[in-house]
């Protein structure tokens, strides 16, 4: 449970204050007007199987320590692998070197917004079993036995099972005085199952629904998912779905299970949200956004009924933080509200920017290697406090089609036309579900997609969805990102057949 869990001794072994008293007093004697130091211990484990025999174990480590100045208005930033205060000091010297070169083309002042102080901030995210205490075997022996019961299904001719798990330790110090020391654990477990038809050679394939999460071992064995409950249930929507109908492209209710909609909400809410690329710093590789600054307080985003929050404090979220990559607090704020857009995720240059008297704690850096970016926040669409579930919802739809489960997606780089496939969908007649349907896309703009929502379940449809892998910055960083939501029912959206579509 969260608070039952310590921080490493051995990362807090390492000659952290040595490290930071080196590095910042270097860089306030060097003219400095801000310096902050990261310490990171990153440890990766990736297990895959294939029909239920080992294909790849692979362990990493990423350790090191950073150093980032403002010289005179100006960003400098140096990295490297050695802990000691030599290298330390070497670093704060070469991040202004850094600086100092960048200051001539630096047209834009870095200004940071102000934070209170935090001078012995420590945070553990919420897990009960270390995987990295886990024997190894013990892991392959569970995804094994778990490939096993899905292949042993009628029709599956295939299983692909993988895991990654993530341990990330991180300690940041700045010349204002806050000390943070952290530790965040995050899985991603996914099967999938895979049937061929042997006369024809086309195949399908299905995947688990269970979202990655900010939890630990347990996560495998039961806690907050029914693992072979699910796989029970694969092999028989897996033959219905290859039996399925095409899908006739028209105009259909659509009832989006949160297994989908999570990505929906990050692709087309989570990155036109992010002020940097609002204001076009991302436009060159990462893209821009439709959610200009002018357009805050009075862009109509979507239905009265919606509202979505930036939060980097939600239980099991994948962007949990107690404190970012600036000493800043994690913290929930508002998005959208009543269907306006109110707020952007922000870092503490980017707040000073778009007018803000403080950053919400979007900085991120994904390895000791890497600066500082502002990163996206676990973004999510809120239930109705008193709304209805998932069946209720659908018994209100005359025709429609039941969305479940992230497949395909594409965005233009202003986040605003878009197009999403699924893992399944169903025929809605008269309230009730008839059978799966093939082939479906569904395509919309932003604001006339989520303009188009017409009732949000309540808090019992609620799911964390996410993934590990949102990219962003040159040179690329990844970072993982949770986005809850409910079942939704949007009228009137425009439904592709990919098989047309695609000219066959």
């Amino acid at each position: 449970m969260p608070g039952t869990r310590t921080i490493d001794e051995t990362f807090l072994a390492l000659p952290l204050t040595a490290l930071t008293d080196a590095a910042l007093t270097r860089a306030l004697d060097l003219g400095c007007s801000h310096a902050d130091l990261r310490v990171e211990r990153i440890r990766t484990q990736t297990i895959n199987l294939r029909d239920a025999r080992p294909e790849a174990f692979t362990d990493g480590e990423d350790l090191g320590l950073a150093v980032r100045v403002v010289f005179e208005g100006t960003w400098g930033f140096a990295a490297g692998v050695v802990l000691t205060a030599a290298e330390a000091v070497r670093l704060a010297e070469e991040a202004v070197a850094v600086a100092r070169v960048a200051a001539a083309l630096n047209s834009d002042r870095v200004e940071l917004a102000p934070e209170p102080v935090y001078p012995d901030a420590e945070y553990v995210s919420a897990y009960d079993v270390d995987p990295f205490t886990v024997p190894d075997a013990e892991k392959a022996a569970l995804l094994t036995e778990l490939s096993e019961q899905l292949l042993a299904g009628d029709g599956v001719e295939h299983v692909q099972a993988g895991c990654m798990l993530v341990k990330e330790q991180k300690y940041y110090a700045d010349t204002a005085g806050t000390r943070t020391r952290q530790q965040r654990v995050r899985v991603n477990p996914e099967l999938t199952a895979l049937t061929v038809d042997r006369a024809t050679g086309a195949f399908e394939s299905m995947r688990t629904l269970a979202p990655p999460a900010g939890r630990g071992w347990e996560y495998l064995t039961g806690t907050g998912w029914d693992w072979r409950a699910e796989l029970a249930e694969i092999p028989e929507l897996l033959r219905e779905k290859t039996r399925a109908p095409s899908v006739q492209a028209g105009r259909y209710d659509l009832v989006v299970d949160p297994s989908n909609l999570w990505l929906t909400i990050h692709e087309s809410i989570g990155h036109a949200t992010e002020l940097d690329r609002a204001l076009g710093y991302e436009a060159a590789y990462a893209g821009t956004s439709f959610a200009t600054p002018d357009k805050l307080g009075s862009l109509r985003y979507g239905s009265p009924i919606m509202d979505v929050t930036g939060d980097r404090t939600a239980l099991h979220g994948l962007a949990t933080v107690g404190w970012d990559d600036e000493g800043v607090a994690g913290q929930q704020w508002d998005i959208v509200e009543d269907g306006v857009l109110v707020g952007y995720q922000v870092d503490r240059n980017t707040a000073r920017l778009g007018g803000m008297d403080r950053s919400n704690g979007c900085a991120y850096a994904d390895s000791p290697g890497h600066v500082p970016l502002q990163r996206m926040a676990n973004v999510s669409l809120q239930p109705a406090p008193d709304g209805p579930s998932t069946e209720e919802i659908i018994a209100g739809v005359e025709r429609g089609i039941y969305v479940v489960g992230d497949k395909s997606w594409s965005i233009d780089m202003q986040r605003y036309n878009f197009q999403f496939t699924g893992q399944r969908f169903y025929r809605i007649e008269g309230g009730r579900l008839a059978g799966q349907l093939r082939d479906v896309a569904y395509q919309a703009t932003t604001t006339d997609f989520w303009g188009a929502m017409r009732a949000v379940g309540g808090p019992q449809t609620y799911v964390l969805g996410g993934a590990f892998n949102c990219g962003k910055a040159q040179p690329g960083q990844t970072a993982a990102v949770s986005h809850g939501c409910p079942t939704a029912l949007f009228e009137g959206v425009t439904i592709l057949n990919t098989v047309e579509e695609a000219g066959r």
